[in-house]
């Protein structure tokens, strides 16, 4: 069974929408200091000196139908607007985003006259081919990991299954020691049939 592990990509956007989390919690923090120091009789004088809360208050009371003009709910429209995206934008950053790893390259060669490497993918593209070189192989994918090649194939038909995975099984491995790579072990995995011939499965 394919043992391959996950990473997640992370928005350098999403750090910023951890930020406003922490600055909201703080401000409620520090209000909440406030109401505990009038719930201990401390002047509002003093706390209101401190935290500005009944400046604040009174100056949002004291605005009435009047004082809004139309200049004024355009830019409340359009600050409500910029806010709902960003917003928005900074939420779906926050959704994780994994991914497959690849494992290490299999072959690293190294001599005076340089280094020659072969990527994973180019290993699965090589199992691939040599999986599709079947004719009733409609369609494969290859994956390299744990130091062994996953293959999954799709097939003409449902007859002769067995003899078709084992023949795909041979022709990676020899196209493996053709291609001058590391003898692995391969795995072969029925993915499906073709839709085209699914009145063979009746």
């Amino acid at each position: 069974m394919l043992r391959q592990r996950l990473r997640t990509r992370t928005s350098p956007l999403a750090y910023v929408s951890r930020v406003i989390p922490v600055i909201v919690a703080l401000v409620l923090i520090w209000y909440g200091l406030m109401l505990l120091l009038l719930a201990l009789k401390f002047s509002p004088d003093t706390v209101n000196s401190i935290s500005g809360y009944r400046t604040i208050y009174d100056e949002l009371a004291g605005i009435g139908a009047g004082d809004i003009s139309d200049r004024s709910r355009l830019i409340a429209g359009i600050a409500g607007l910029v806010a709902f995206l960003l917003f928005g934008l900074l939420a779906l950053k926050e959704f994780p985003r994994p991914y497959l790893t690849r494992s290490e390259s299999p072959v690293q060669q190294r001599d005076e006259l340089g280094e020659v490497v072969i990527e994973p993918r180019a290993v699965e593209r090589v199992a691939e081919t040599a999986a599709q070189a079947n004719p009733a192989v409609t369609g494969a994918a290859g994956r390299y990991g744990d130091e062994q090649i996953y293959v999954n194939v799709k097939v003409k038909r449902a007859r002769a299954v067995p003899e078709t995975l084992r023949d795909v099984q041979r022709r990676v491995a020899e196209a493996m020691g053709q291609h001058g790579l590391p003898a692995v072990p391969v795995n072969v995995t029925l993915a499906g049939f073709d839709r085209q011939q699914r009145r063979e499965l009746n």
